[in-house]
């Protein structure tokens, strides 16, 4: 009996989701915006595009929210209205709607959000989501019970 070599599956990425051109104006877009780093704004970017997907493909919006440091990466995919709206409905038949409500984003929730787009095959950026290992008081990690 042969025994392949096992190999690591790649993790998905939320920007491959996109067009190149259309995530490079959504990263300069966030930067400017929101006053990042531009490589900070592209790994915001690439989280909310990997969350939105996720909700839009399990019909998990209304369980699903964004970090605070995620949260400007959907508002600024929703503000280019019109590929937005085409994405959506390329990727899963129907626009996913911002049903801003008064969660607040516990630790809990972020994991749990986080679980979902992990199952999803994404690659998690824990710092963004106030999930890291690290995240112990004193030290903040932007959300939740430990800040």
């Amino acid at each position: 009996m042969t025994v392949a070599p096992e190999r690591p599956v790649a993790l998905r990425c939320g920007q491959d989701l996109v067009t190149p051109a259309l995530f490079e104006r959504l990263t300069d877009f966030c930067a400017q915006e929101y006053g990042l780093e531009r490589g900070v704004a592209a790994r915001i970017q690439d989280q909310a595009i990997a969350m939105c997907y996720t909700m839009g493909v399990t019909r998990s919006g209304d369980t699903m929210a964004p970090s605070a440091a995620v949260d400007p990466g959907w508002h600024t995919f929703m503000l280019h209205t019109e590929e937005y709206a085409t994405w959506c409905m390329e990727q899963f038949g129907y626009f996913l709607h911002h049903r801003p409500n008064s969660k607040t984003r516990t630790r809990g929730l972020m994991t749990n959000t986080v679980d979902k787009i992990r199952a999803q095959g994404f690659e998690v950026d824990d710092r963004l989501w106030g999930t890291a290992a690290e995240c112990n008081p004193p030290t903040c990690c932007g959300d939740g019970p430990c800040c």
